[in-house]
Protein backbone atom coordinates (compact mmCIF):
# COMPACT_ATOMS: atom_id res chain seq x y z
CA UNK A 1 0.00 0.00 0.00
CA UNK A 2 1.17 3.64 -0.74
CA UNK A 3 2.29 5.88 1.96
CA UNK A 4 0.45 9.11 2.10
CA UNK A 5 1.81 12.23 3.63
CA UNK A 6 -0.01 15.39 4.16
CA UNK A 7 1.58 18.80 4.45
CA UNK A 8 -1.18 21.97 5.47
CA UNK A 9 1.33 24.25 7.12
CA UNK A 10 4.19 26.20 7.00
CA UNK A 11 5.44 24.48 10.20
CA UNK A 12 4.36 20.76 9.42
CA UNK A 13 7.08 21.02 5.96
CA UNK A 14 9.31 23.30 8.29
CA UNK A 15 9.41 20.34 10.44
CA UNK A 16 10.29 17.85 8.25
CA UNK A 17 12.80 19.73 6.48
CA UNK A 18 14.36 20.55 9.84
CA UNK A 19 14.24 23.88 9.46
CA UNK A 20 13.34 26.56 11.89
CA UNK A 21 9.94 28.25 11.75
CA UNK A 22 10.75 31.94 11.61
CA UNK A 23 6.77 32.89 9.81
CA UNK A 24 3.51 30.77 10.23
CA UNK A 25 2.56 31.60 6.77
CA UNK A 26 5.65 31.26 4.84
CA UNK A 27 9.54 29.47 4.61
CA UNK A 28 12.44 29.32 2.20
CA UNK A 29 13.87 26.39 2.94
CA UNK A 30 17.46 24.71 2.25
CA UNK A 31 16.64 21.16 1.84
CA UNK A 32 20.27 20.33 2.53
CA UNK A 33 20.22 21.01 6.04
CA UNK A 34 16.92 18.16 6.36
CA UNK A 35 17.27 14.56 7.51
CA UNK A 36 17.98 11.69 4.56
CA UNK A 37 15.12 10.62 3.27
CA UNK A 38 14.06 7.48 3.21
CA UNK A 39 10.51 7.15 2.42
CA UNK A 40 8.74 4.20 1.01
CA UNK A 41 11.59 2.01 0.68
CA UNK A 42 11.70 1.60 -2.94
CA UNK A 43 7.98 1.85 -3.21
CA UNK A 44 5.32 5.06 -4.15
CA UNK A 45 5.00 8.25 -1.63
CA UNK A 46 1.87 10.15 -2.34
CA UNK A 47 2.27 13.62 -1.29
CA UNK A 48 -0.92 16.32 -0.72
CA UNK A 49 -0.15 19.65 -0.46
CA UNK A 50 -2.04 22.23 1.23
CA UNK A 51 0.52 25.23 0.50
CA UNK A 52 2.38 26.55 -2.41
CA UNK A 53 5.60 25.22 -3.34
CA UNK A 54 8.26 26.13 -5.56
CA UNK A 55 11.12 23.07 -5.52
CA UNK A 56 14.83 24.18 -6.94
CA UNK A 57 15.78 20.66 -7.65
CA UNK A 58 19.64 20.04 -7.11
CA UNK A 59 19.31 16.09 -7.21
CA UNK A 60 17.30 13.92 -8.84
CA UNK A 61 15.09 11.84 -6.12
CA UNK A 62 13.10 9.66 -7.94
CA UNK A 63 10.65 10.03 -10.64
CA UNK A 64 8.37 12.66 -10.00
CA UNK A 65 4.64 12.03 -10.71
CA UNK A 66 1.49 14.22 -11.59
CA UNK A 67 -2.02 12.64 -12.48
CA UNK A 68 -0.83 10.10 -15.34
CA UNK A 69 2.36 11.91 -16.24
CA UNK A 70 5.66 12.79 -15.22
CA UNK A 71 7.50 15.93 -14.60
CA UNK A 72 10.63 16.52 -17.06
CA UNK A 73 12.85 17.37 -14.05
CA UNK A 74 16.27 17.05 -13.16
CA UNK A 75 19.43 19.30 -11.57
CA UNK A 76 18.81 23.15 -11.77
CA UNK A 77 14.70 22.83 -12.56
CA UNK A 78 11.62 25.04 -10.90
CA UNK A 79 8.86 22.52 -10.07
CA UNK A 80 5.50 24.54 -8.76
CA UNK A 81 2.69 23.00 -6.38
CA UNK A 82 -0.13 24.61 -5.51
CA UNK A 83 -3.18 23.71 -2.95
CA UNK A 84 -4.63 20.14 -3.41
CA UNK A 85 -1.67 18.69 -5.99
CA UNK A 86 -1.38 15.21 -5.05
CA UNK A 87 2.49 14.43 -6.55
CA UNK A 88 3.76 10.81 -6.26
CA UNK A 89 7.56 9.70 -5.90
CA UNK A 90 8.49 6.40 -7.58
CA UNK A 91 11.49 4.41 -7.41
CA UNK A 92 12.94 6.06 -4.52
CA UNK A 93 15.38 4.86 -2.20
CA UNK A 94 17.70 6.54 0.51
CA UNK A 95 19.22 10.18 -0.50
CA UNK A 96 19.90 13.31 0.81
CA UNK A 97 17.47 16.29 -0.56
CA UNK A 98 19.48 19.17 -2.37
CA UNK A 99 18.11 22.29 -3.29
CA UNK A 100 15.68 25.25 -2.06
CA UNK A 101 12.09 25.49 -1.32
CA UNK A 102 9.86 28.70 -1.61
CA UNK A 103 6.72 27.63 0.75
CA UNK A 104 4.06 30.17 1.32
CA UNK A 105 0.27 29.19 2.65
CA UNK A 106 -2.49 30.75 0.93
CA UNK A 107 -3.38 32.77 3.63
CA UNK A 108 0.02 34.96 3.20
CA UNK A 109 -2.01 36.50 0.00
CA UNK A 110 -5.12 36.85 0.80
CA UNK A 111 -6.49 40.48 0.50
CA UNK A 112 -3.24 41.51 -1.61
CA UNK A 113 -2.21 41.98 -5.41
CA UNK A 114 -0.40 38.77 -5.98
CA UNK A 115 -3.76 37.01 -4.33
CA UNK A 116 -6.28 38.57 -6.68
CA UNK A 117 -3.91 37.47 -9.60
CA UNK A 118 -2.14 34.13 -8.22
CA UNK A 119 -4.25 32.12 -11.18
CA UNK A 120 -2.70 33.92 -13.42
CA UNK A 121 1.03 32.42 -12.70
CA UNK A 122 -0.50 29.32 -14.68
CA UNK A 123 2.34 27.40 -14.19
CA UNK A 124 1.41 26.37 -11.32
CA UNK A 125 -1.03 23.72 -13.38
CA UNK A 126 1.62 22.73 -15.31
CA UNK A 127 2.14 18.80 -14.99
CA UNK A 128 4.01 16.61 -17.50
CA UNK A 129 7.40 17.06 -18.95
CA UNK A 130 6.92 20.94 -18.40
CA UNK A 131 9.70 21.71 -15.36
CA UNK A 132 11.20 24.98 -16.07
CA UNK A 133 15.10 24.38 -16.51
CA UNK A 134 17.55 26.97 -15.36
CA UNK A 135 20.38 28.57 -17.15
CA UNK A 136 23.12 29.63 -14.66
CA UNK A 137 22.29 33.02 -14.60
CA UNK A 138 18.27 32.30 -14.03
CA UNK A 139 19.83 30.53 -11.07
CA UNK A 140 21.57 33.06 -9.79
CA UNK A 141 18.24 35.32 -10.03
CA UNK A 142 16.13 32.81 -8.42
CA UNK A 143 18.26 32.44 -5.25
CA UNK A 144 18.40 36.55 -5.05
CA UNK A 145 14.97 36.72 -5.42
CA UNK A 146 14.92 33.74 -2.28
CA UNK A 147 17.87 35.63 -0.46
CA UNK A 148 15.64 38.54 -0.17
CA UNK A 149 12.63 36.76 0.83
CA UNK A 150 14.68 35.25 3.78
CA UNK A 151 16.07 38.89 4.63
CA UNK A 152 12.88 39.58 5.56
CA UNK A 153 11.95 36.70 7.52
CA UNK A 154 15.30 37.12 9.79
CA UNK A 155 14.15 41.02 10.80
CA UNK A 156 11.76 41.13 13.78
CA UNK A 157 7.87 42.02 11.96
CA UNK A 158 6.58 45.37 11.17
CA UNK A 159 4.20 46.64 9.62
CA UNK A 160 6.17 46.42 6.47
CA UNK A 161 7.09 42.93 6.70
CA UNK A 162 3.88 41.11 4.58
CA UNK A 163 3.93 43.93 1.94
CA UNK A 164 7.81 43.62 1.35
CA UNK A 165 7.84 39.70 1.45
CA UNK A 166 4.66 39.42 -0.83
CA UNK A 167 6.00 41.60 -3.28
CA UNK A 168 9.30 39.75 -3.34
CA UNK A 169 7.59 36.46 -3.97
CA UNK A 170 5.42 38.06 -6.74
CA UNK A 171 8.65 39.80 -8.45
CA UNK A 172 10.04 35.80 -7.96
CA UNK A 173 6.95 34.47 -9.96
CA UNK A 174 7.33 37.44 -12.41
CA UNK A 175 10.54 36.12 -13.41
CA UNK A 176 9.90 32.71 -13.61
CA UNK A 177 7.24 34.18 -16.45
CA UNK A 178 9.90 35.81 -18.03
CA UNK A 179 12.10 32.03 -17.97
CA UNK A 180 9.10 30.39 -19.19
CA UNK A 181 8.71 32.56 -21.87
CA UNK A 182 12.44 31.99 -23.29
CA UNK A 183 12.01 27.87 -22.39
CA UNK A 184 9.20 27.92 -24.89
CA UNK A 185 11.66 29.13 -27.50
CA UNK A 186 14.85 27.46 -26.71
CA UNK A 187 13.45 24.53 -26.54
CA UNK A 188 12.39 24.01 -29.84
CA UNK A 189 13.31 21.04 -30.37
CA UNK A 190 10.84 19.62 -26.97
CA UNK A 191 7.66 21.84 -29.11
CA UNK A 192 8.58 21.47 -32.83
CA UNK A 193 5.44 19.66 -34.37
CA UNK A 194 2.91 20.48 -31.50
CA UNK A 195 1.07 23.30 -33.76
CA UNK A 196 1.43 20.57 -36.26
CA UNK A 197 0.04 17.80 -34.41
CA UNK A 198 -2.64 20.10 -32.75
CA UNK A 199 -3.78 20.56 -36.50
CA UNK A 200 -4.19 17.12 -37.24
CA UNK A 201 -5.66 15.94 -34.17
CA UNK A 202 -8.04 18.63 -35.14
CA UNK A 203 -8.55 17.32 -38.90
CA UNK A 204 -9.10 14.15 -37.39
CA UNK A 205 -11.41 14.62 -35.18
CA UNK A 206 -14.02 16.14 -37.75
CA UNK A 207 -13.15 13.32 -39.75
CA UNK A 208 -14.12 11.05 -37.50
CA UNK A 209 -17.95 10.83 -35.13
CA UNK A 210 -16.22 11.81 -32.07
CA UNK A 211 -18.22 15.82 -32.47
CA UNK A 212 -21.40 13.71 -31.94
CA UNK A 213 -19.95 11.31 -29.10
CA UNK A 214 -18.00 13.66 -27.14
CA UNK A 215 -19.23 16.98 -28.27
CA UNK A 216 -16.75 20.36 -29.31
CA UNK A 217 -13.35 19.05 -28.70
CA UNK A 218 -12.45 21.09 -25.48
CA UNK A 219 -8.95 22.75 -24.84
CA UNK A 220 -8.12 19.81 -22.26
CA UNK A 221 -9.56 16.98 -24.46
CA UNK A 222 -6.41 18.37 -27.08
CA UNK A 223 -4.05 18.93 -24.52
CA UNK A 224 -4.52 15.56 -23.39
CA UNK A 225 -4.31 13.79 -27.10
CA UNK A 226 -1.12 15.72 -26.96
CA UNK A 227 -0.07 14.44 -23.09
CA UNK A 228 0.45 18.18 -21.81
CA UNK A 229 -1.44 19.77 -19.15
CA UNK A 230 -4.06 22.45 -20.28
CA UNK A 231 -2.39 25.46 -19.04
CA UNK A 232 0.60 24.57 -20.50
CA UNK A 233 -0.62 23.51 -24.11
CA UNK A 234 -2.98 26.32 -23.87
CA UNK A 235 0.88 29.44 -23.26
CA UNK A 236 2.51 27.33 -25.69
CA UNK A 237 -0.23 28.05 -28.45
CA UNK A 238 -0.69 31.40 -27.05
CA UNK A 239 3.39 32.13 -28.13
CA UNK A 240 3.13 30.35 -31.23
CA UNK A 241 0.12 31.47 -32.92
CA UNK A 242 -0.75 34.64 -30.48
CA UNK A 243 -4.67 32.97 -30.46
CA UNK A 244 -5.54 31.23 -27.43
CA UNK A 245 -5.92 27.53 -28.01
CA UNK A 246 -9.65 28.27 -27.62
CA UNK A 247 -9.49 30.63 -30.48
CA UNK A 248 -7.70 28.07 -32.11
CA UNK A 249 -10.32 25.06 -31.96
CA UNK A 250 -13.09 27.71 -32.71
CA UNK A 251 -11.20 28.88 -35.71
CA UNK A 252 -11.35 25.23 -36.80
CA UNK A 253 -14.95 25.01 -35.69
CA UNK A 254 -16.09 27.74 -38.12
CA UNK A 255 -13.58 26.59 -41.46
CA UNK A 256 -15.98 23.18 -40.87
CA UNK A 257 -18.86 24.84 -40.65
CA UNK A 258 -18.64 26.86 -43.71
CA UNK A 259 -17.73 23.65 -45.91
CA UNK A 260 -20.86 22.25 -44.41
CA UNK A 261 -22.80 25.20 -45.21
CA UNK A 262 -22.08 25.15 -48.49
CA UNK A 263 -24.31 21.45 -48.59
CA UNK A 264 -27.57 23.26 -49.30
CA UNK A 265 -29.18 19.62 -48.12
CA UNK A 266 -28.08 19.93 -44.65
CA UNK A 267 -29.95 22.32 -42.47
CA UNK A 268 -27.90 24.77 -40.43
CA UNK A 269 -29.25 22.55 -37.20
CA UNK A 270 -27.83 19.81 -38.47
CA UNK A 271 -24.68 21.50 -39.24
CA UNK A 272 -24.87 22.38 -35.61
CA UNK A 273 -24.90 18.82 -34.55
CA UNK A 274 -22.57 17.61 -36.70
CA UNK A 275 -19.96 19.94 -35.57
CA UNK A 276 -20.56 18.42 -31.93
CA UNK A 277 -23.16 21.73 -30.68
CA UNK A 278 -25.88 20.94 -27.92
CA UNK A 279 -27.68 23.85 -29.07
CA UNK A 280 -27.88 24.98 -32.85
CA UNK A 281 -28.56 28.80 -31.11
CA UNK A 282 -25.13 28.40 -29.89
CA UNK A 283 -23.51 27.69 -32.98
CA UNK A 284 -25.86 30.19 -34.87
CA UNK A 285 -23.97 33.02 -32.11
CA UNK A 286 -20.70 31.79 -32.49
CA UNK A 287 -20.36 31.36 -36.28
CA UNK A 288 -21.96 35.38 -36.52
CA UNK A 289 -19.30 36.51 -33.69
CA UNK A 290 -16.64 34.91 -36.12
CA UNK A 291 -17.76 35.67 -39.41
CA UNK A 292 -20.15 38.67 -39.21
CA UNK A 293 -23.12 36.62 -40.89
CA UNK A 294 -25.56 34.27 -39.77
CA UNK A 295 -24.84 31.06 -40.99
CA UNK A 296 -28.08 31.47 -43.34
CA UNK A 297 -26.48 34.56 -44.46
CA UNK A 298 -23.31 33.56 -45.49
CA UNK A 299 -25.07 30.37 -47.16
CA UNK A 300 -26.92 32.80 -49.41
CA UNK A 301 -24.61 34.77 -49.96
CA UNK A 302 -22.06 32.02 -50.83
Amino acid sequence: MDQVFKFDTVSEYNALNNHETLHPLVSVIDLSKAKPRSWGDGKTVKINYGLYIVFLKEIKCGDLKYGCNYYDYQEGTLVFVSPGQVMELENLSVYQPKGYALVFHPDLIHGTALGKHIQDYSFFGYQSNEALHLSERERQIVMDCLSKIEFELQQSVDKHSKKLIVSNIELFLNYCVRFYDRQFITRDNVHKGILERFENLLNDFYRSDKPQIIGLPSVAYCAGELNLSANYFGDLIKKETGKTAQEYIQAKVIDVAKEKIADANRSVSEVAYELGFKYPQHFTRLFKQRVGQSPNEFRNLN
